[in-house]
């Protein structure tokens, strides 16, 4: 049984990328239909066909660093994992076919939305204020609504919400529980913004989330092709750029699921490129990817 390493330190590592290159196996026909059933079979991921040279590219070196000779060898080790109820290397693969690009504040006219209409609302309510954010990736879209909840809900009805973040992938759930990005990543900050939101004396180059917003964000692995071990009601489900990698009855089945677990004038949130307008759905467009039930 291949036993999956955390780390790259094979001898390649240090290797020049040409030479890294020539040394990843090739990806054959048969793996790389293999490698679209497993993915959409577990995750609901449409890998489209004429995608093999980005396969091999993206997910060859793991191929070596996890001690595997072949793609095939590979995915049979990943199989086995998933038979055995063990999905973090799974989570790997997805991860490196799938871009975890993502921003504070991303999408700003979400979060406007959210100042503006939704938590008025909700800051008269006397049921806790509970907001999932589905495919949370590196941790920014969550931290980011606690700080829109911190500073646009009542102390008492802050203390009590919750945020729930979720992502099949185990590495980037590491970074998001870590809580710590760098001066980079707070380029697109406003200062203000960034005042009020990370600890007053960065460590290094290294600025961590004030304590206070982490402590309502809980992080947690979910497929979403799987069973959901959560109930709502939810006042607002965030699932941006994620349904981009599905199919139409995937898409279908998941709004329904989302739908289920939204409270009444609860809202969904999706990517621009994401409209449910070919989906039968309970949900009321708004306005560009807000929608209401």
């Amino acid at each position: 049984m291949t036993t999956f390493s955390r780390s790259s330190d094979s001898a390649a590592a240090d290797a020049p990328v040409a030479l890294v290159a020539a040394l990843i196996p090739a990806l054959r026909p048969h793996e790389f239909r293999r490698l679209r059933a497993l993915l959409y079979g577990s995750c609901g991921i449409r890998l489209r066909q004429g995608k093999e040279e980005l396969v091999r590219s993206r997910l060859g070196r793991r191929v070596m660093d996890a001690g595997t000779p072949s793609f095939g060898a590979y995915l049979d080790a990943v199989e086995r994992d998933v038979a055995a109820g063990r999905y973090a290397e799974l989570g790997t693969l997805v991860d490196a076919l799938t871009p975890n690009q993502t921003a504070f504040v991303r999408e700003p006219a979400h979060f406007e939305y959210m100042r503006d209409v939704l938590l008025p609302a909700l800051a008269a309510g006397t049921r806790p204020v509970r907001v999932w954010s589905a495919g949370c990736s590196t941790g920014e879209e969550p931290f980011t609504l606690a700080v829109l909840l911190r500073e646009h809900l009542p102390a008492d009805r802050y203390a009590g919400a919750r945020i729930l973040a979720t992502d099949v992938s185990s590495r980037v759930l590491e970074k998001a529980r870590a809580a710590t990005y760098s001066a980079r990543a707070l380029t697109a900050v406003p200062a203000l913004l960034r005042r009020r939101m990370f600890d007053a004396r960065p460590n290094g180059d290294r600025f961590v989330v004030r304590a206070d917003l982490r402590a309502i964000v809980r992080f947690a692995r979910l497929n979403l092709m799987r069973e959901w071990p959560l109930r709502g009601p939810f006042d607002a489900i965030f699932c941006r750029n994620v349904m981009i990698y599905f199919d139409a009855p995937v898409r279908q089945r998941l709004i329904e699921r989302f739908w289920a677990l939204l409270a009444p004038g609860g809202h969904l949130f999706v990517g621009h490129s994401e409209s449910l307008g070919a989906m039968t759905h309970g949900l009321r467009y708004v306005q560009p990817a807000v929608y209401v039930r």
